[in-house]
């Protein structure tokens, strides 16, 4: 019996202190109850239009660095993004993708997207982008898009560029986060080079490059 007890008025203490430490939940008080986790319902934060001396100007609410975010305009839900064509592959101020590249398509600029092409598509898409790459092979990705199909071809480079970054279902994920920008529009000009190299004429090379050929 008084190990009955003893069990007993422990379990008691126990209930009370658990109790005291989390509170009566969803209850109103004019002061917050005791916590050990606050479970961030409170953290330290700048509120908008409240002078904060830690930026120059004394302001908590700053204006976004130039060129840094897209502004988004429109009423009733016809919305647009207005940006440069470089920043979002699309026609300024539409939803119409850029037909080729807005960029300088230089040599360094192909050798840059040949290394990116290799390091982050040529896994799934293989070295010449049919499609065969070493995920497919093992079969963690059955089933992957290849770059020479005639859909992949004449699709707008604002597309490809927008499907490197967003990605594409069902299995594609987007590099957006990956990827910066000119290393897309990189890979864009490289994509469209291993297209060239599949489906180019003999016409198309120039006339001193074509004893060269096998």
């Amino acid at each position: 019996m008084r190990y009955f007890f003893a069990a007993l008025f422990g379990f008691l203490l126990l209930a009370l202190t658990v109790f005291g430490i989390a509170g009566r939940r969803g209850t109103d008080f004019r002061k917050p109850p005791l916590e050990i986790f606050d479970d961030m319902v409170r953290q330290a934060k700048l509120r908008p239009q409240v002078p904060n001396s830690f930026f120059a100007d004394g302001r908590s609410s700053q204006a976004f660095v130039a060129g840094t975010v897209a502004q988004r305009i429109g009423d009733h839900g016809n919305d647009t993004w207005q940006g440069t064509a470089e920043n979002t592959g699309m026609e300024p101020g539409k939803t119409n993708f850029v037909a080729t590249i807005p960029v300088p398509v230089t040599a360094a600029l192909m050798a840059r997207g040949r290394e990116r092409y290799n390091i982050s598509c040529l896994p799934c898409h293989s070295a010449t982008g049919d499609g065969n790459g070493i995920t497919k092979k093992i079969g963690a990705m059955p089933v992957v898009a290849n770059l020479l199909d005639k859909n992949a071809i004449i699709i707008p480079d604002g597309q490809v560029f927008h499907i490197i970054g967003q990605g594409k279902a069902p299995n594609m994920q987007g590099y957006a986060a990956n990827i910066e920008i000119n290393d897309r529009w990189a890979i864009v000009a490289y994509v469209r080079s291993l297209q060239r190299a599949r489906f180019a004429t003999l016409e198309e090379v120039p006339a001193a490059d074509r004893a060269t050929l096998k």
